[in-house]
């Protein structure tokens, strides 16, 4: 395994940040920690990358221990922080070339593992890290992450706060460095990139829901969804947690995503209520499961 982790906790003061955790990434794997702010996927990644000591449990990263060789975890590692963290007075160019002289070694040597990230930053190489977009210092962080060709590769919550074109820009990036052998761990509170990584774990207030892949842990929701819209859409979220049968109700893009607690569930009955109701302009059909469906559903339990 590439990541071992054995009953991982950690406090601050009452609150219980990560609570008793297991979990493993294999060799080469793209793994997903998914889950909301404040779940505890940054502290999990700042024990992995030695930068937090866990009150309890044991882990180990690209087979070293994370308190006897926490050194050797360092030059093993890349590790993109959530918030941007480089030098921002410092130009493209030379964020490289910084990193790349703390790991004892230069932007060419690796030049490879970079290239399709970095021809896109290239043309503002002496641009201020500052001066930068949200897709290129996003880039960047990962260019400098990657200079030292690590075994491990830690991205947490990469994409928060990038446009939907540098996300989807993004995940590609990363399919193609997991085709170089790099094992990639990365957090994200989106369900809709959980769809991209190979396995996944499912996480809220500091506990993992589940572990699988992301296709297996939708299989396992237990209810048939219906996408349900009206003209009012405020009203139609109060009026269906009135309905005494709903199961759940929970916004969903333009619907709303509701469960019914009978197995014979009649849609026709439900659109009656809702119409007795005052609402209009109703649509009732039965949708795909999601991801966000299943964590809400697991959450809840």
């Amino acid at each position: 395994m590439s990541i071992e982790i054995k009953n991982i906790s950690k406090s601050y003061g009452d609150l219980k940040a990560v609570d008793n955790i297991s979990l493993d990434v294999k060799e080469g794997e793209l793994f997903g920690l998914i889950g909301p702010d404040g779940a505890g996927k940054t502290t999990i990644f700042r024990i992995l990358t030695t930068l937090l000591v866990a009150d309890e449990g044991s882990a180990t990263v690209a087979g070293y221990d994370v308190i006897d060789d926490y050194i050797s975890i360092r030059n093993h590692v890349g590790y993109m922080p959530g918030r941007f963290s480089l030098y921002q007075d410092l130009t493209v160019e030379e964020n490289l070339k910084f990193f790349a002289t703390i790991f004892g070694t230069t932007i060419e040597e690796n030049y490879e593992l970079i290239k399709d990230i970095y021809v896109q930053i290239e043309p503002f190489k002496k641009r201020r890290a500052g001066k930068l977009s949200g897709g290129m210092k996003q880039k960047l962080a990962l260019s400098c992450a990657l200079i030292h060709k690590p075994k491990v590769l830690f991205l947490d919550e990469p994409t928060t706060g990038v446009d939907p074109v540098s996300r989807k820009e993004f995940w590609e990036m990363l399919k193609r460095l997991q085709q170089k052998g790099i094992t990639i761990l990365v957090s994200t509170p989106y369900m809709d990139e959980a769809a991209l990584c190979d396995r996944i774990a499912l996480i809220q207030d500091g506990k993992i829901l589940e572990i699988d892949t992301p296709q297996e842990i939708i299989t396992h929701y237990p209810k048939t969804i219906y996408d349900i819209s009206a003209d009012n859409m405020y009203e139609l979220i109060i009026t269906l947690n009135k309905y005494e049968h709903h199961y759940s109700v929970y916004p969903f893009g333009e619907f709303v995503h509701y469960t019914d607690l009978r197995k014979n569930f009649n849609p026709n009955q439900l659109q009656q209520f809702l119409e007795e109701s005052g609402l209009t302009n109703i649509t009732i059909q039965q949708t795909e499961t999601t991801i966000e469906d299943t964590f809400m559903e697991l959450a809840r339990t």
